[in-house]
């Protein structure tokens, strides 16, 4: 029963799917006990294009995972990004009958019930909920409201907003593969919990998740997330760049841009050349690595300007808004050489690469610490944060009880397990609803 708090993070992303297992360790640090890996088939820009080839890359890495391992994976938090990914600022109040009696977590609920029912636009549906700060009878910037006294309650609330179709087909893949679908996190707050300090958070920082298919932007001041957005590009149009401006194959592409790519074309000499072998019988490519970062710096001068437009919009230039702790890039995007100064140049703002090592236990590999899995890390911590655990031990558990003929025994060891979990938020009873539906779409 000691696997009990094991968790399952599973990051659908468009260039690579992750399944990682992972549970806290003695010192309360999160061990990572297995990772599996898959190449992306059916996903673009962050949206499932193709049911039956996402599920086999799901089945694919959860299979690794657990060959890894050893454990059996039945309960996942699933990642959520792209482009039609939004989100607003909402301000909500409920006035309570009782003043005389202290405000508790079934008050907040119920405020945050409210916000749920907002009318979004046709095809939409609100992901997250998150409260940022509170008003109890006029008096403002409370953090947390319960135990205080006080007849209404305001909050200001930041609300994510995602379609309802890209959200089902991903539930669909999560289910077609075998999985039970426990949680859906937006990737950039899973992203931020595994590479940003409390203090960045404080001091206000902007996360930079460049993946595949999107570049995913976090904004935290005062320790509350004040912003996300997801921007449609990320490292496939720098690859799909190279392939069409060298006039070389994809694979190729990659490859030289992982290799010799440069975000800064001032790096190289005029005289360094890479020779690509030709396809099938043809003279071997000769490329300037000068050209080849020239391609490179155009679009991510793109990509970072169009984040930057995004950071100016929550009004960084403001003095009340600044964010002292700067940028900080994750993600496979981020492994670009030289991409740290670029952002630097274009921002004006101080820039560190984001490694999800801040969490992790100290034995973790150097595999598992890199920007590539920093989404996945979070999924993980997100979800033994939250008690969404792998049940398979459990019910194993259960089954052995069973076997020893005493059925009364095993009505026990469900009901303790039930009462052993933690306090459903809203959040969780949508997850449900959203099972539901799932099962009689079925």
């Amino acid at each position: 029963m000691e696997q009990e708090n094991i968790a399952v993070g599973l990051d659908i992303g468009t260039t690579k799917i992750v399944a990682m297992i992972g549970r806290y360790n003695e010192y309360n640090k999160v061990e990572i006990l297995g990772i599996g890996k898959s190449k992306s088939l059916g996903v673009h820009r962050g949206v499932v294009n193709n049911i039956t080839q996402t599920i086999q890359s799901v089945q694919q890495a959860v299979q690794e995972a657990e060959t890894v391992s050893g454990i059996k994976i039945q309960d996942v938090v699933v990642g959520i990004a792209g482009q039609h990914i939004r989100s607003l600022q909402h301000s909500d109040y409920i006035t309570r009958a009782n003043s005389e009696e202290v405000i508790d977590t079934n008050d907040i609920e119920i405020l945050c019930n409210q916000v749920h029912k907002l009318v979004m636009l046709p095809g939409e549906e609100i992901i997250h909920v998150l409260p940022q700060e509170y008003k109890v009878d006029g008096q403002s910037e409370i953090k947390e409201p319960v135990g205080m006294y006080g007849g209404r309650v305001e909050a200001n609330f930041h609300v994510v907003v995602g379609q309802v179709a890209s959200i089902r087909n991903i539930g669909r893949c999560v289910k077609s593969a075998g999985l039970n679908l426990d949680r859906i996190t937006l990737e950039p707050l899973a992203s931020a919990n595994a590479v940003l300090s409390q203090e960045e958070k404080e001091a206000g920082v902007a996360l930079i998740d460049i993946g595949g298919g999107t570049t995913d932007l976090a904004i935290f001041k005062d320790g509350i997330i004040r912003h996300t957005a997801v921007i449609p590009f990320g490292g496939n149009v720098i690859t799909e760049d190279i392939k069409e401006g060298c006039s070389i194959i994809e694979k190729q592409a990659e490859l030289l841009k992982i290799k010799f790519g440069s975000a800064w074309p001032g790096e190289n000499k005029d005289n360094e050349i890479v020779s690509i072998p030709g396809l099938r019988g043809r003279e071997p490519k000769e490329i300037t690595l000068k050209n080849l970062s020239k391609i490179i710096h155009a679009r991510v001068v793109e990509i970072v300007e169009q984040v930057y437009l995004e950071i100016k919009n929550y009004g960084h230039e403001e003095q009340k808004k600044k964010l002292i702790a700067g940028i900080v890039l994750t993600g496979g995007g981020s492994q670009l050489k030289h991409l740290k100064q670029l952002v630097e140049y274009i921002t004006g703002m101080d820039t560190r690469i984001g490694y999800p090592n801040e969490h992790l236990a100290g034995d973790s590999d150097s595999e598992t610490t890199s920007p590539l899995y920093a989404t996945a890390v979070g999924l993980v911590m997100n979800s033994l944060e939250h008690g969404y655990y792998n049940t398979m031990v459990k019910e194993e558990a259960v089954q052995e009880v069973e076997a020893n003929d005493s059925l009364d025994a095993a009505a026990e060891q469900r009901e303790v397990s039930k009462n052993e979990e933690p306090k459903k938020s809203i959040f969780d009873r949508w997850a449900e609803k959203f099972k539901d539906f799932l099962d009689n779409a079925e």
